[in-house]
């Protein structure tokens, strides 16, 4: 850490503290129009306005805030590019962008049609209220962001010492300040600054890594097989539930609320588009860094291997520029996803939310910042453990049911939405802990020892625990399906 701390010059720490400066200077406009915009001339379109900036996102500004909002887990990708290589651009990026472009394409049409503001609303407008409660609590456990705390820790603990504890409290606490007042106004306008620095940040690793060490082909000799894997050395199948939790975008807040955030369908559809786009030249440009860096500096500590080369190989001024990056890119997220989950207990859960006020906002967030610090002391500081657990729940729980109901509306009744969720969450977590559920039983009946152990082989190998729900899932669509066409074919022969 010293050695960090004494490669910071003059000029590095003018960088960071202007760029600083700036973001918190759009942070007080964007809460001071805010205000303007909430006075009671404006009463009836003061809740639109804070939740959704009135429906008026722009192209510019959904580009920008979407990227934002997607990439405060990077010291998680970071991790698994240095030590793997090419798998984490399948597993975190190919994936990804598929999914992004479906959502653009087949889900955006039939989104914009509904006048929901949020996820749960629009989960209770398919299905019904139960839903919408139900549907709000699979949603905070998605949005609230205990991996972007996690990250925040991290390069506070790199950078100043910090234990982790204190640097998730310390930025947690410093987002929930610059978001109070400001609504989702701030959380954008944040976002575009922010998007700005992040981007030209991992551009500049990787230019600077290409000056330095020769182009991208010295990798193929300096790298082991292992890196130029599309596997990285996993199964296929490891690999393939990757993809499935890819999915769970189709079911993700941050898009759904910029989609009812944007002035128009085609804003919304270029807007993701454009997005996927700058998503491909993101990961490219961080893929580049983390493999020159385990190419010449091999042996590092993978969570912070990343930040080490960029601060190694940067020059005075632009080491400051990078480290605001990464903060912003990390923050930008943070902001999102602490607005969202606010949003789904101030607006979706608490009773009356046409009395949505800014006090039962500001004090939601604040409760969920606590639940991020002290959940984030739960995942021993791993990023991607966090992700697959939670993107399991997610895309298990919830995918199968809101992308049928998108296209094929009121198949499934408000009982059998609730029905299926909660048994999807029940059967993912017993397969999560089937070794444990196994060593309970074996206590009580020997026989079958054998068996458990088949069971902890195949989920430890072969089937996710996100295979287990989502298989729940598509029965009991199935049914719901089949009970349907069943009624219809009856009311046709009473008539």
């Amino acid at each position: 850490m010293d050695a960090i701390q004494k490669s910071f010059g003059f000029l590095d720490l003018f960088v960071f503290v202007t760029i600083c400066f700036a973001t918190f200077a759009i942070v007080w406009w964007s809460a001071k129009y805010q205000k303007k915009s909430s006075e009671p001339e404006n009463n009836k379109q003061s809740l639109v306005e804070y939740i959704l900036m009135g429906r008026r996102l722009t192209l510019p500004l959904f580009v920008g805030s979407l990227v934002a909002s997607y990439y405060g887990g990077i010291l998680g990708v970071t991790e698994m590019a240095y030590q793997y290589g090419v798998y984490t651009f399948v597993s975190q990026g190919i994936f990804w962008y598929l999914t992004y472009l479906i959502f653009a394409f087949f889900i955006v049409d039939r989104v914009k049609k509904n006048s929901a503001q949020t996820l749960p609303e629009l989960v209770g407008q398919l299905f019904g209220r139960k839903s919408s409660y139900v549907a709000a609590v699979f949603n905070i456990l998605n949005v609230v962001p205990i991996t972007y705390v996690l990250s925040a820790s991290i390069v506070l603990e790199y950078f100043l010492g910090w234990p982790l504890p204190l640097g998730a409290a310390v930025s947690t606490t410093a987002v929930i300040l610059y978001m109070i007042g400001g609504g989702f106004r701030a959380v954008i306008f944040s976002d575009l600054i922010q998007f700005v620095v992040m981007c030209s940040s991992v551009v500049m690793v990787a230019i600077f890594a290409m000056t330095e060490f020769g182009g991208p082909s010295v990798l193929w000799d300096k790298l082991p097989e292992k890196y130029l894997s599309v596997t990285g050395g996993y199964s296929y199948m490891e690999l393939f539930a990757w993809g499935m939790i890819a999915l769970s975008t189709l079911v993700d807040p941050n898009f759904y609320q910029r989609c009812f955030a944007a002035d128009s369908t085609k804003t919304a559809k270029k807007g993701i588009f454009f997005a996927t786009m700058i998503w491909v030249c993101f990961d490219l440009c961080m893929l580049t860094g983390c493999m020159y860096a385990a190419a010449f500096y091999p042996g590092m500590e993978p969570k912070t291997a990343y930040l080490n080369f960029a601060i190694e190989i940067l020059p005075p001024g632009f080491k400051g520029f990078f480290i605001a990056g990464i903060i912003a890119t990390i923050i930008s997220t943070m902001d999102s996803y602490l607005f969202l989950a606010s949003n789904t207990i101030s607006y979706d859960m608490l009773p009356h939310p046409e009395k949505y006020t800014k006090i039962k906002h500001t004090l939601s967030i604040i409760f969920i910042g606590f639940l991020a610090v002290m959940f984030s002391q739960m995942f021993d500081g791993s990023i991607k453990r966090v992700w697959k657990t939670l993107g399991s729940y997610s895309a298990g729980c919830m995918l199968t049911p809101v992308v049928f109901a998108l296209f094929f509306p009121k198949r499934i009744s408000d009982h059998a939405f609730v029905s299926m969720t909660l048994i999807s969450a029940v059967a993912i977590t017993v397969w999560r802990n089937v070794d444990l559920l196994g060593e309970f039983l074996v206590k009580f009946s020997p026989n079958i020892d054998h068996f458990m152990q088949k069971l902890v082989f195949l989920e430890s190998n072969y089937i996710d625990e996100l295979y287990i729900g989502i298989a729940i899932e598509l029965v009991f669509c199935v049914v719901c399906l089949i009970k349907y066409n069943q009624v219809q074919e009856k009311q046709k022969l009473n008539h």
